[in-house]
């Protein structure tokens, strides 16, 4: 379990496959800020770009460590097949601070940027979800962005797509990856895990539940 708060930008420095096939996943080495691996051990969880991975190395000499991506997992997200900057956050431990919200670190879909643009002393960003993930996106609710706990301000429904908006102050935008957002760059999305409860007990047995249950991570990634 995670809160949506990063706290490092690590570095995808050796994508190694872990087979021959579309079945087979990768291998990442990835390079952490210096201390950031201090409390860190083999079998921790850690949210790259907001997908919950686990922790089969360490060299602390370099700051590096290392975890496996699984073919399923690899077709949900985004980011985690080359080498490239990642958002990282260790496992919320049991009595830390709620600082963003509840989040598991499992990617619901890939969304894509529609714009990225200053607003005065912030930033605008606006992303097209999957339209299966419309109903769980409502204003003032949290959606993860990358692993990137936000506030949802602005929702449009369309035919195949959900655009939601979010403000981005400075400080988000410095400390993350979120920094290098252009429009038409992919984006890990993971909806409000309570929100996604409560729609299956009031929904029930309703088309869209059960669209989204049924279908396969590489189905809910936004196609434009």
């Amino acid at each position: 379990m995670f809160t949506g708060i990063v706290s490092g930008i690590g570095r995808i420095v050796e994508v190694r496959a872990l087979g021959t096939g579309a079945s087979f996943g990768n291998a990442l080495t990835i390079e952490a800020p210096a201390g950031w691996l201090a409390t860190t051990a083999i079998g921790d969880s850690i949210a790259l770009a907001g997908a919950c991975m686990t922790v089969i190395a360490i060299d602390a000499a370099h700051h590096r460590f290392q975890v496996e991506v699984s073919a399923e997992s690899l077709a949900a997200t985004h980011g985690l097949d080359r080498a490239g900057e990642v958002n990282l956050e260790k496992a919320l431990r049991a009595g830390d601070r709620l600082d963003g919200h509840l989040v598991s670190g499992h990617v619901d879909g890939v969304g894509t940027v529609t714009r990225f643009a200053p607003a005065g002393e912030s930033t605008t960003l606006a992303v097209a979800a999957p339209q299966a993930l419309a109903r769980f996106l409502a204003l003032k609710g949290s959606i993860a962005v990358d692993g990137v706990s936000l506030t949802v301000n602005r929702v449009v429904d369309a035919a195949a797509t959900c655009e939601f908006g979010v403000n981005l102050i400075a400080h988000t935008v410095e400390q993350t990856t979120l920094r290098n957002l252009v429009v038409g760059r992919p984006v890990n999305l993971e909806v409000d895990l309570i929100a996604r409860y409560v729609e299956r007990m009031l929904g029930g047995a309703s088309a869209s539940a059960r669209d989204l249950q049924s279908r396969s991570p590489t189905d809910l990634q936004f196609q434009p």
